[in-house]
């Protein structure tokens, strides 16, 4: 199935043999053609200029003769006197019409062929000199062919030097061609542009784009992995001594406290595998189709309206002090998410009976999204590795459970968007500060 495609695949080679054989001989029929023109009116010139100087010559001939002139030069002689009686008579091949027009003229003999005629009266004499057109046709054509003839001598030799040049100047592509057959599937360093044409490096360049971004998608994948695999095993270890201890149980209180540990794990379990599931369709980009306007503000409203709930049940006071219509473009499913995460963690975060202030704010060509909390915030040197997989900060890990994915997947999120995110103290509520700024649409 492959080879047939690649037969009927342009070759770029053979189009330019193909090309400059087309140019070569259009120029050799054009010269030729030319060539043909130009001779053909210089021998009518030549021609115009014997016949006038062979009747010239031939004013005193002795009357009665047949042949005046050499019989290579094929004209053809008749004259008469001015009394009608014919001096000079064509050979018998020669049927000219006996009526004579003075000067040059293009007659049809009564032979069917056409001449050349020049009629002139001089020395008492009227001359006529003839001449076949189809001999200056014929010489004509043998200049063109002489022309046309080195050329087609030299052709084979132009498209030898040519497809020489050209299997030359596309060496570099085939060698870039080799070099990525032969390599293994794992191995995405960049393609080498030593030796490349001006016209085939950024070609290349791109590709070596392409496979630096495919080699840090991979290696990102790897870690991810890596990661993951990492972090189930200790949740996994858990749920097994769970049900142990569910198995050993000897009384129903035991039973009970026992289950109520392993439902806890399969929760907690349950989060991490879908966590990581959500991280990693947001950094693949996958099923999220393309971006799109969309107004911030009810869907902030709605994400609210869905922690309102986690928010009660601890006392803690989530408000939407400003809230300006702003627009901009982007996944509405994938900001549900990070409105979501930075809420939860804004609420998990926070002492029973704290509070949670939330702002959107319309900043002319931005807008700004700020989530503040009276949580413990997050010490300076720790903002960055926050967003890191699995990272937990020390006070995030003395407050409450978690899988150290949430950040990871609103810094994902929010680097799809091109949005700006800061960590910052919130000089209001003592806690975190979180500002996510967007281009608007």
């Amino acid at each position: 199935m492959s080879e047939p495609l690649r037969d009927r695949a342009p070759s770029l080679r053979r189009r330019l043999m193909l090309f400059v054989l087309g140019a070569v001989c259009l120029a050799a029929l054009l010269q030729g053609v030319s060539a043909y023109r130009t001779a053909l009116a210089e021998a009518d010139a030549i021609f115009d200029y014997q016949m006038q100087q062979t009747a010239l010559s031939i004013s005193g001939a002795t009357p009665g003769a047949r042949h005046v002139m050499p019989e290579e030069l094929e004209l053809i002689i008749q004259g008469w006197s001015l009394d009608g009686l014919q001096l000079f008579a064509p050979p018998p091949r020669a049927r000219l019409p006996q009526r004579a027009v003075m000067g040059f003229a293009d007659v049809m003999g009564e032979d069917g062929r056409a001449y050349r005629v020049l009629s002139m009266q001089t020395g008492g004499q009227v001359v006529q000199v003839a001449q076949e057109l189809a001999v200056r046709e014929r010489l004509a054509s043998r200049l063109a062919w002489r022309t046309i003839t080195p050329i087609a001598l030299v052709l084979p030799v132009l498209l030898l030097v040519v497809g020489w040049v050209i299997r030359q100047s596309l060496a570099p592509v085939e060698r870039v061609r080799r070099q990525l057959s032969q390599r293994a599937a794992e191995d995405l360093t960049a393609v080498s542009e030593q030796g490349l044409p001006v016209e085939i490096r950024p070609l290349v360049r791109e590709l070596n784009s392409l496979l630096e971004r495919m080699r840090q998608a991979f290696e990102a994948q790897q870690h991810f992995v890596a990661d993951a695999a990492h972090e189930l095993r200790s949740p996994l270890t858990a749920l097994k001594l769970q049900i142990e201890g569910l198995q050993r149980a000897g009384d129903e209180a035991a039973r009970a406290q026992a289950r109520a540990r392993l439902a806890a794990g399969v929760e907690r379990a349950s989060h991490l595998v879908e966590q990581l599931l959500l991280l990693a369709r947001q950094e693949s980009g996958t099923g999220t189709g393309t971006a799109q306007a969309l107004a911030l503000e009810p869907l902030l409203r709605r994400v609210l309206a869905e922690q309102v709930g986690a928010a009660q049940s601890r006392g803690i006071d989530l408000g939407l002090l400003r809230a300006d219509a702003v627009q901009i473009k982007g996944w509405p499913d994938a900001l549900a998410v990070l409105l979501r995460n930075l809420l939860d963690n804004a609420i998990k975060y926070s002492p029973d009976g704290g509070k949670v202030d939330v702002l959107l704010l319309d900043e002319g060509e931005r807008a700004r999204l700020r989530i503040e909390d009276s949580g413990p915030g997050i010490a300076p040197e720790e903002r960055e590795r926050v967003f890191d997989r699995f990272y937990r900060s020390a006070a995030a890990q003395t407050q409450a459970g978690g899988s150290g994915l949430g950040l990871a997947i609103v810094k994902t999120i929010a680097e799809r968007h091109a949005a700006q995110l800061q960590l910052e103290r919130s000089e209001a509520l003592g806690g975190l500060r979180v500002d996510l700024v967007f281009s608007k649409s």
